[in-house]
């Protein structure tokens, strides 16, 4: 985005753009940590999908404080010059149907799990951020949660997902290619927010890829989502 990279703004990035995550939780008052699928509200609080059967997910019963790890440093060859950022705070359920939709379009594999009767739908509301934005660039701070009212972002997503991908599949697959360089067909938009849009390809079989496009300025409605996304596939066609 073209406002400043703040360590907050970073974070966010830096989250957002994960499949999964390490989540750390209390265990008998030792340290537990496990890999969690991952999506994001459109603040950038974590949403989760576990199972009340699962050891994790009894120790958020028992004490909700987790903290999870968020990881950015694949692809780099010293993998501690690469960003993570740590997010505390604490884990509820959520029963919002806005929350379900949004995990599963990001991940969609979980669909065949969803309606089990032992499966729950999780919101981390974060209070407390580690950021390591790279070597020596290390940063603590309590405003990672995106502040603004998205209500009508949030209503309008449905529509601008649908819309997007039925009728624009070419302007989708023109971001995937040309602004983030990844190969392959049958690219789909599963989600947007204020600061960007998520791309995902393939099924469970192939394998899954996700990408994630930022904004340039953050968009609140239908109206300036579409301003942002007309104007990103100038940029692709430019390119």
């Amino acid at each position: 985005m073209n406002e400043p990279a703040t360590p907050a703004r970073q974070a966010r990035a830096v989250a957002r753009a994960c499949r999964t995550a390490t989540l750390a939780t209390s265990l008998a008052g030792a340290p537990y940590a496990s890999l969690v699928l991952v999506a994001f509200d459109l603040d950038g609080a974590p949403l989760l999908l576990i199972s009340r059967l699962a050891d994790h997910t009894k120790n958020i019963l028992a004490d909700g404080r987790v903290s999870l790890l968020c990881d950015g440093t694949a692809g780099f060859a010293e993998p501690l010059t690469g960003p993570r950022a740590s997010l505390q705070g604490r884990a509820e359920k959520t029963d919002d149907p806005r929350h379900r939709a949004r995990f599963l379009a990001r991940q969609p594999s979980a669909e065949m799990y969803a309606g089990f009767g032992d499966f729950g739908f999780y919101r981390i509301a974060v209070e407390r951020t580690h950021l390591v934005a790279g070597f020596g660039r290390i940063h603590w701070f309590d405003d990672y949660m995106l502040d603004g009212d998205w209500t009508a972002l949030a209503e309008a997503e449905p529509e601008i997902l649908q819309h997007m991908n039925a009728d624009h599949a070419d302007a989708v697959q023109l971001y995937a290619a040309r602004l983030l360089g990844r190969a392959g067909d049958g690219w789909r938009l599963c989600g947007i927010d204020p600061e960007g849009c998520d791309l995902i390809r393939g099924d469970g079989d192939q394998g899954r890829e996700l990408a994630r496009l930022g904004f340039a300025r953050p968009v609140a409605d239908a109206a300036t989502a579409r301003a942002e996304l007309v104007r990103l596939v100038q940029q692709a066609r430019a390119a």
